[in-house]
């Protein structure tokens, strides 16, 4: 099973979509399962509300830092991914997205977490 259908999968499993983004990079995050669904745990479903930014991006963003940072600043990667989110989802609000604000589904929170590790996988 490829790493976005890994992800899809946990987070049929229970997870949200922060955590099933981070999970599906386990095996290369060097932390432990419980503390990559701790570090994502208040941030599905928009951050716990659904009016701030999609849980799977958060996640990938999370992803970003820990696989890359070395003391040095990750904005120039966060604002890529975070702009490619944008333009493959249609929006990184987690309102948006699930059609809670402006009542026309975006993107499913499956198509969120795939296209978060996509764009993971896919880097530069």
């Amino acid at each position: 099973m490829n790493r976005t259908e890994k992800a899809v999968s946990i987070k049929h499993q229970g997870r949200n979509c922060a955590q099933a983004v981070l999970l599906a990079y386990a095996d290369v995050l060097g932390k432990s399962e419980e503390e990559l669904l701790a570090l994502g745990a208040c941030f599905g479903g928009g951050m716990g509300t659904m009016n701030a930014t999609c849980g799977a991006l958060c996640g990938a963003q999370m992803v970003q830092g820990l696989r890359g940072y070395s003391g040095r600043s990750m904005s120039a990667e966060a604002k890529k991914l975070h702009r490619r989110f944008e333009m493959l989802c249609g929006s990184t609000d987690c309102g948006e997205l699930k059609g809670v604000k402006g009542g026309r589904m975006l993107c499913s929170c499956d198509d969120c977490v795939r296209n978060a590790v996509m764009l993971l996988e896919a880097g530069d």
